[in-house]
């Protein structure tokens, strides 16, 4: 991918970070809270959490849903002051639908 390619760019590091949502652990009610200062957790990494395995069928629902967002998103921008904004979504759309095609082939 050229780096010239700031549609292709923008969408995918969109649609990384929503992977990288999903990837997160929800968070419960935190143990240590109510807890004396002497009784936290301290070092690195002593309040990490491990992160889920997303399945490939996971990650293709979330990049369609980028996908279809950004399609919806384009229908909203109607009138002719925002079509330049429409056709940037249209076409960020159109990298994740060619990268799911691609994923389809392969």
């Amino acid at each position: 991918m050229s780096a010239r390619d700031k549609t292709a760019v923008s969408a995918l590091r969109s649609t990384l970070a929503a992977l990288d949502n999903a990837e997160a652990v929800p968070t419960e009610a935190c143990e240590s809270r109510g807890l004396a200062l002497e009784q936290l957790p301290v070092g690195a990494g002593a309040t990490e959490a491990a992160r889920r395995e997303l399945s490939e069928d996971h990650v293709i629902d979330i990049v369609r849903s980028e996908a279809d967002e950004r399609l919806a998103a384009a229908a909203q921008f109607t009138s002719p002051a925002h079509a330049a904004r429409a056709a940037r979504l249209r076409e960020e759309a159109a990298v994740l639908l060619r990268l799911l095609d691609d994923a389809d082939a392969a």
